[in-house]
C-alpha cells in the first residue's frame, strides 16, 4: 500500500493544489537541414506537412497534461525542419505549461525563426477539457512575398478547424 494512501485516505499534500512545473520547452533542439537546390520560381515551391499525433503540454492553470494532435505545414525555401530535432523539440513542451492558443503561436514563431520559409502554418487540435476542445491556427507568411501573402489571406479565409488540407482552391 502506498505511504501516502492508507485505507480510505487520501494525500493531502498535493491533493486539489496547483503544482508548480518548471518550463522546460527547450527552442534550441530545433535543427534544420538543407532543402535539395531548385529554382526559386511558383513552380519549384512545394508543401511539407508533419502530423503530430501524440503532443502533450501542461495546463497552466491545474499542472494537468493535455493531449492534442498538430499539424505543421509549410512551403520551404532553402531548408526543412530535421524530423527528430521536431520530435525532441516537441516533446520538450511535456513539462511546459500553457494556453493552447500560446503553444501553438510559439512552435509557429520558432519553426518561422529556423526555417525562413515562405509560408508556414501550425494546428492543434487539442483533446478536450469540460467538454470543450480547442483548436488553435496559426499562420506565417513570408514578408514581401506576394504568393505567401495570397496563400495565407486564402488559408485564413477558407479555414474550418481540422481541416487544413481540404482547402478550396486559390484563385
Amino acid at each position: 500500500m502506498s505511504q501516502l494512501r492508507r485505507k480510505d485516505r487520501l494525500p493531502t499534500a498535493t491533493l486539489g493544489r496547483t503544482r508548480k512545473v518548471p518550463f522546460t520547452y527547450t527552442p534550441g533542439l530545433l535543427e534544420a537541414v538543407p532543402a535539395r537546390a531548385r529554382g526559386a520560381g511558383p513552380e519549384d515551391a512545394f508543401w511539407v506537412c508533419l502530423g503530430c499525433l501524440r503532443f502533450s503540454s501542461l495546463c497552466p492553470v491545474t499542472g494537468q497534461p493535455d493531449w492534442a494532435e498538430l499539424d505543421i505545414n509549410y512551403i520551404p525555401t532553402a531548408t526543412l525542419v530535421e524530423s527528430k530535432s521536431l520530435k525532441e523539440y516537441l516533446t520538450s513542451f511535456r513539462n511546459h505549461g500553457d494556453f493552447h492558443e500560446d503553444v501553438i503561436r510559439v512552435i509557429r514563431d520558432d519553426l518561422a525563426k529556423l526555417l525562413d520559409p515562405r509560408y508556414l502554418e501550425v494546428e492543434g487540435r487539442f483533446d478536450s477539457r469540460g467538454s470543450i476542445a480547442i483548436w488553435p491556427f496559426a499562420q506565417h507568411a513570408r514578408p514581401g512575398d506576394a504568393l505567401a501573402e495570397r496563400i495565407r489571406e486564402h488559408r485564413l479565409l477558407g479555414h474550418r478547424p481540422g481541416s487544413a488540407s481540404a482547402q478550396a482552391p486559390l484563385r
